[in-house]
């Protein structure tokens, strides 16, 4: 017994001399003294532009949801949450579990590690410039979000249970950083060149990016702050934005593993998943296409067939393009087909929805560009803060300049996406824009600005959301999620009920509820 007791003084005491060690030296037991220590910063900016375009994320929030609320595209299947306004938890909290991890973090680490040295200016800037791009982009997916702190985890425990920040305060701080991230772009600087996958360190086009970002930024919160919309606009367009369809913001994909070098998005409608067997576009949207003679049908509509079929098989008459309703599966579309839309929908059986106009192949290449913001979005945002009496600029001018661009930019695509200027000056006479009315002049340009940002349907729906042009009939599936009503966000990542479960409280009770339908700051509802 008394060897026992021994034993076991030996053991409490080694217990609480080890237990009193500095802290550091556990930390360090799990430290591979062979391990990189510096990276290339340049590397790290490289890689977390790749991963906005990611495969996993873009599928989930820009195709799976946004696409088919928008009514760009639909869908018969269930898993396309979006089109009858399901909810999946790891669909709709795909882009913060991503992007928070990956593209966030990698950003956040470049800026922290750069922010003292003069020679890296320019790789700071741009940095700092595509964060807040996607942040921006979460917020409007979320609402109130971690924004001070995030990405931040490893540099202070303080950061590993992230605050989330109310919208408004995000929005104010996403103006001064892309302010502050602008004027640091510096020709003096080292250069980012071909690491900058964007611009190919284009310095001039960095800033017009930036003016941009401010531009969307701006229009967002109109409804909420005009006064500050207003000011901020005219800063930046006065600052110098786009001026051509050669200053599109894209990022430049070739080909090569899913999630870095080549287009997630594009990965995720075709080349790896069924997906694009169940996805075609939109009633709304083919409808709207042809009652209007726009030139793109024929670009979005890759035709009727069977898409993995041979290309001479497909019906490419644009008269016959035929979009699929939102909001049906296989039994209740049957209910509204027409006798003999019904017995081809049988006919085509286990592939009924081959009936309908299909994405075109030709954008849906690994190596396509993945868009940011485009000349036509800033022209027609011009547009509308002319008629909002916030630049004194021509409106009609801002207006075809807007709607040309955003058909000419198809050939960046694919040459055959090419339209003659005869086509397209006649569609857009055909729109009515210069004898409208300001109020149908608004109308106009947010389905033109809904037309422009087919594949980049995050926009899409943030645009409509806050202007609620094109005006869309919601979807009445029974079993939808909460309402039959266009959901106005993503709910949160649900690992950060658990993970971060005070912060995460707070939010939600400030918000009003981490709901599908709970409006966030800027959103003045329509």
């Amino acid at each position: 017994m008394k060897s026992i007791y021994k034993i076991t003084g030996l053991l409490l005491a080694f217990t609480l001399t080890f237990s009193s060690c500095d802290e550091q030296n556990l930390l360090d037991l799990n430290t591979d003294p062979n391990a990189v220590t510096d990276m290339d910063m340049a590397f790290l900016f490289s890689l977390a532009t790749l991963r906005i375009g990611g495969e996993y994320e873009n599928t989930r929030a820009n195709m799976l949801y946004a696409a088919t609320m928008i009514q760009h595209s639909s869908s018969l299947a269930g898993y396309f949450s979006g089109d009858k306004y399901f909810y999946n938890a790891q669909y709709s909290g795909a882009y913060m579990e991503r992007h928070y991890t990956d593209v966030i973090k990698l950003y956040s680490h470049v800026i922290d590690k750069t922010k003292d040295s003069p020679e890296d200016a320019n790789l700071n800037a741009a940095a700092t410039v595509l964060r807040i791009y996607d942040l921006h982009r979460m917020t409007d997916l979320y609402g109130d979000i971690p924004y001070f702190q995030a990405g931040r985890g490893l540099e202070d425990e303080a950061n590993w249970f992230p605050t989330y920040d109310n919208q408004k305060d995000i929005y104010f701080d996403m103006v001064d950083q892309l302010k502050a991230a602008r004027d640091k772009f510096s020709p003096s600087a080292k250069g980012l060149g071909v690491q900058d996958f964007v611009y190919g360190g284009n310095l001039d086009q960095w800033k017009k990016f930036t003016n941009a970002l401010l531009m969307r930024i701006a229009m967002r919160m109109s409804n909420k702050d005009a006064a500050k919309a207003r000011e901020v606009f005219i800063e930046a367009n006065n600052s110098g934005t786009f001026s051509s369809v050669a200053d599109n913001g894209y990022i430049q994909y070739t080909t090569g593993p899913i999630g870095n070098n080549r287009n997630g998005l594009n990965d995720g409608y075709w080349n790896t998943y069924k997906y694009s067997q169940d996805c075609k576009i939109s009633k709304t949207f083919i409808d709207w296409m042809k009652a209007n003679n726009d030139p793109r049908l024929m670009i979005v509509s890759g035709g009727l067939g069977d898409p993995t079929a041979s290309a001479d098989t497909w019906n490419t008459d644009p008269a016959a393009q035929r979009g699929m309703p939102n909001g049906y599966n296989t039994q209740t579309l049957r209910t509204i087909l027409s006798p003999s839309e019904l017995a081809e929908f049988e006919a085509l059986q286990p592939r009924g929805n081959r009936m309908f106009a299909m994405l075109n192949l030709k954008y849906l290449d690994w190596e396509d560009p993945y868009v940011l913001i485009t000349y036509a979005e800033t022209e027609l945002m011009k547009a509308e803060a002319s008629i909002k009496g916030w630049i004194t600029t021509d409106a009609n001018t801002h207006f075809r300049n807007g709607v040309s661009a955003a058909i000419t930019s198809w050939v960046d695509f694919d040459p055959t996406f090419a339209r003659s200027t005869a086509e397209i000056n006649a569609y857009i006479d055909g729109r009515g824009f210069v004898a409208a009315s300001d109020a149908d002049k608004l109308r106009i340009i947010g389905e033109e600005y809904w037309a422009a940002t087919w594949l980049n349907d995050i926009e899409s729906w943030s645009n409509w959301r806050r202007t609620g042009y094109p005006v869309l009939t919601p979807t009445q599936d029974p079993n939808r999620f909460e309402a039959n009503e266009i959901p106005r966000r993503l709910r949160y990542w649900e690992a950060e009920i658990g993970g971060n479960p005070a912060n995460y409280e707070a939010a939600r009770v400030r918000m009003g509820g981490d709901n599908l339908m709970t409006k966030m700051w800027w959103d003045g509802g329509n």
